[in-house]
């Protein structure tokens, strides 16, 4: 039956409002994970938190998001993805309202956490729902081009955000404003997006979940014990070794159960695991900058925080741009050269600012590297999209796309622990062999933050190998099924 003028137009339409909500879901999801670092100074001074507590604002949200996305994948397949998507999105803003009213540190970690929780749910409902609505290879690439810029750009926008709320409001504003873009986003989903949802059975793998939660749970905060008591404590080994013990157990269930959180047929396939290896590495790579750049400029340069926030937006725009225009440069290119490129570019980046002195000039040693690592990113998280979820059946599409923002906050929930314990050796060097002076600590803070630009460099470039390797030159974008790509 053909299609008439105004019915095409309709869909099309309805497309592109699935599109926007969906995308702007994905911002509220991302940008959380950056927005409370620069108003954690303030936020930390208001309810007293101390020192040793401040990370878990941060990590709190990281480390509920990243373990649960495998059974918020799970769930969102075959509880139904338009339930799923409403479900989280009122979930967070539920959350967010508790953590901006917080009176103390507890209620706010645990806040923090919820939203976590509820972004595990929402994040994969979002991503799976794209991968059904959009099958045709022009389209699925400009869509994914304008999710991965979303993506790319939502840790930018949170810290500008977080610096504009937070001068001109108050923190628990970063907190609050994901309020309204929940209400309407549940108002727009009810009205726009249809349901849909995998057959077959809906048991899910509990084991399997409680194995994959308190094993990421346990690597992330051994790698936050290295950080304060050192590689060699007590605290730090056990905890690692706990996590090898639990994920182990994991792969273990997986492989035995009969309705497996992660069907390891997933992993299999050499292309989507070199997707995942390479979106591990970045995660690594990326969260670093923002962390140590956010401290350099407000240290060193003696940035304010909204000023901080404005001094990351030649990033955001530079991912936007280069993310939408390689939706039209994917199916032609394809993954493999994008992928390859990307993390150079971004190993570039890296290792321009570690060149980075105590007071360097915004213009020449950050400007230049953040574009430049920014157009990497554009370049690859589109492609990594793709690829990740290329071939996979209509049924694993919601795990498969838990599992590039599962990665994807493993990388920087270890990233940023690992790379603060490099960075704080070499600044302890420092000042071990350096004569006392007036910019002493800072040259030490330097010291440490270009020591880890230069590993996390490395890392870029290994991940541009990876992807060099596994990925096929032939991976294509065409759709078939229920919305699948399938591979070449």
């Amino acid at each position: 039956m053909s299609i008439s003028l105004s019915e095409q137009e309709a869909s099309d339409r309805n497309k592109l409002l699935a599109l926007l909500i969906i995308s702007l879901a994905q911002l509220m999801v991302v940008l959380d994970a950056t927005i409370v670092n620069i108003a954690l100074p303030t936020a930390q001074e208001d309810l007293g938190i101390t020192d040793s507590q401040r990370q878990w604002v941060v990590t709190a949200y990281a480390l509920s998001f990243g373990s649960l996305l495998l059974l918020g994948g799970r769930i969102s397949d075959f509880w139904g993805r338009r339930k799923a998507f409403i479900t989280g999105l009122a979930g967070f803003a539920v959350a967010s309202a508790i953590g901006g009213a917080a009176p103390n540190p507890e209620v706010l970690f645990l806040a923090r956490a919820l939203q976590g929780v509820f972004g595990a749910l929402l994040a994969p409902a979002a991503l799976s729902q794209l991968a059904v609505i959009f099958v045709g290879p022009n389209e699925r690439a400009r869509a994914f081009g304008i999710y991965g810029a979303v993506s790319g750009a939502g840790s930018a926008v949170g810290l500008l955000l977080g610096g504009v709320l937070t001068e001109y409001l108050s923190w628990r504003w970063c907190l609050y404003v994901n309020i309204p873009i929940a209400l309407f986003g549940i108002a727009m989903a009810l009205i726009v997006l249809q349901e849909s949802k995998a057959t077959g059975s809906t048991q899910y793998d509990v084991p399997g979940a409680v194995l994959a939660t308190t094993g990421l749970a346990s690597l992330v905060y051994g790698f936050s014990r290295a950080e304060q008591d050192g590689w060699g404590a007590a605290s730090t080994i056990g905890f690692l070794t706990l996590a090898v013990v639990l994920l182990v157990g994991f792969i273990i269930q997986e492989q035995r159960a009969a309705y497996p959180l992660l069907p390891l047929r997933i992993l299999l396939d050499r292309n989507r695991a070199g997707a995942y290896l390479t979106m591990l590495g970045i995660g690594v790579a990326v969260f670093a900058m923002f962390f140590f750049l956010t401290f350099y400029m407000q240290q060193n340069l003696s940035y304010s925080p909204i000023r901080t926030g404005f001094a990351f937006l030649p990033f955001t725009v530079a991912i936007v741009i280069t993310a939408t225009s390689m939706g039209r440069l994917l199916p032609i290119l394809g993954p493999r050269i994008l992928m390859t490129a990307g993390p150079l570019l971004m190993a570039v980046g890296l290792f321009w600012m570690a060149q980075l002195g105590v007071a360097s000039n915004y213009w020449t040693h950050i400007f230049g590297p953040a574009v430049i690592m920014a157009v990497g990113m554009g370049m690859l998280f589109i492609s990594v999209t793709v690829t990740a979820l290329s071939g996979l059946s209509a049924n694993d599409s919601g795990v498969g796309s838990a599992m590039i923002n599962t990665i994807q906050q493993i990388g920087g929930s270890l990233g940023v622990p690992l790379l603060s314990t490099i960075a704080a050796t070499a600044a302890a060097n420092y000042l071990a062999s350096a004569t006392p002076g007036p910019d002493t600590y800072l040259s030490a803070a330097v010291e440490g933050y270009t020591t880890a630009f230069l590993w996390a460099s490395g890392i870029a470039v290994l991940v541009a190998i990876v992807a060099f390797v596994m990925i096929s030159p032939r991976v294509s974008v065409a759709a078939t099924g229920e919305g699948a790509p399938v591979m070449h």
